[in-house]
């Protein structure tokens, strides 16, 4: 999933970051590089997963997309007791601005999945707050919106569309045919017939 608009709805619903909120792709380079001044907030691309395609016919997967807010505040002592009340306080705010928060049309709404400590010294604490989000590569064939995402898809979208249905008969056990010495289809069309699809 793409992070700037999880930036940009941090920056405007998360008042207690005062608008601190980067981004980065991994957190230990983001760690060293961006100094923001602290509380802040980091939103990190954390990857994705993907189940097996659900189906035989058509190449659909369900796809998980996981973001970090790994937010950095100010401590007091090395043990962290100054800051778990804030920590649940800041939590509180991530879920009011993330929870149902859909960053792009192609996924769906941000849901929480856990938190864990990072780092703990005697100046600040970095928590991780992990938020997730599915959708499902491969639903253009059932929708027929958008591009196609699959190679599938890209070969049944150069078709041309279905305007009728030709079908061509061969008798199993034609009529008294001397040309013919065993019963059965001899390769010959007896009579065909079209269905339109199309007015």
């Amino acid at each position: 999933m793409k992070i700037t608009p999880v930036i940009e709805q941090l920056r405007a619903y998360a008042p207690g970051f005062e608008q601190r909120v980067a981004g980065g792709l991994d957190w230990d380079p983001t760690a060293d590089s961006a100094k923001l001044e602290i509380p802040a907030a980091y939103v990190i691309a954390v990857g994705d997963s993907a189940d097996e395609p659900s189906a035989q016919n058509v190449i659909t997967q369900d796809v998980r997309d996981a973001i970090d807010v790994c937010v950095v505040l100010p401590t007091v002592d090395e043990r962290g007791q100054s800051v778990v009340d804030v920590l649940h306080d800041v939590r509180a705010q991530l879920w009011r601005a993330l929870v149902g928060f859909e960053p792009d049309p192609e996924t769906g709404p941000l849901l929480y999945d856990g938190g864990q400590l990072l780092l703990l010294d005697r100046e600040r604490v970095v928590y991780r707050y992990r938020f997730y989000a599915d959708l499902q590569l491969g639903r253009w064939e059932q929708t027929g919106e958008g591009k196609p995402q699959t190679w599938q898809e890209w070969q049944l979208a150069g078709l041309p569309a279905l305007d009728g249905i030709d079908t061509r008969f061969d008798f199993i056990n034609p009529l008294k045919d001397s040309n013919v010495t065993t019963p059965g289809p001899d390769g010959r069309v007896e009579f065909t017939t079209r269905e339109n699809l199309t007015q």
